[in-house]
């Protein structure tokens, strides 16, 4: 299992990584497993035309995590940008599909196959319009709601729903203001604060789901988020 598990891996793994690896994650545990790797996948589009967009504020979290953990997005990998790391002896898998949102599963399907990852070790983190603004949650799984970036993880997953999620709340479209419209906008100054302020808490939060488990994570992380910002689903931001 060891040996099978480290030759997938290498080919991919820079050399310090590599080096890390061989101290770490590939030793048994103390309990003689195998220490799998999480991936944590971000949904947004591609280029500068959306960047800093609602719809892009997956990629936010991925980016705002990877810098805290010193860990580089430069390399091109099944259609994703992605980097790879190790947090307290745990590897992570970091990746930004960059096939256009609504196809982000011909991405990420790829990836956790390529791993012969079980989905409880891989979380996807999106935007949600049926959270207020700046709110996170952190779920063991669920469906897709609206959201057809996620649509498309499922399908690519088998339709497979329990993986986890981070749901970052973007708040939903004033009166009758296209949905589709709305999420590919840039946040006004207020809404900008508070999604800065929730990229940080998540990134803090994606930590402690490779050091708590993602059920001990959610339990502390959400009821953090549970009263935060008490406001009116319908206030633009």
């Amino acid at each position: 299992m060891r040996g099978k598990l480290w030759i997938r891996f290498a080919p991919f793994l820079s050399k310090r990584y590599v080096s890390t690896c061989r101290n770490f994650s590939m030793s048994p545990s103390s309990s003689g497993s195998v220490i799998q790797p999480w991936l944590f996948v971000g949904l947004g589009n591609p280029g500068e035309k959306y960047q800093s967009t609602r719809h892009n504020v997956g990629f936010d979290m991925i980016d705002a995590f990877a810098e805290s953990q010193g860990i580089s997005m430069t390399t091109l990998h099944f259609k994703a940008l992605f980097g790879e790391g190790m947090i307290d002896g745990v590897p992570v898998l970091l990746a930004k599909p960059q096939t256009y949102i609504n196809l982000s599963g011909e991405s990420a399907g790829p990836l956790a196959a390529y791993y012969k990852l079980p989905l409880h070790r891989v979380l996807v983190a999106y935007d949600d319009t049926d959270l207020p603004c700046g709110v996170l949650r952190l779920q063991p799984k669920g469906g897709y709601g609206r959201h057809n970036g996620l649509k498309s993880v499922i399908y690519n997953f088998r339709k497979n729903r329990e993986f986890g999620r981070l749901r970052i709340g973007i708040g939903r479209p004033p009166g009758q203001m296209d949905p589709k419209a709305f999420v590919l906008q840039k946040f006004n100054k207020t809404g900008r604060e508070r999604i800065d302020s929730a990229i940080k808490e998540g990134a803090d939060i994606l930590k402690m789901v490779v050091t708590k488990g993602l059920t001990e994570a959610a339990r502390l992380a959400n009821v953090e988020q549970k009263y935060k910002h008490l406001v009116s689903h319908d206030e633009q931001f």
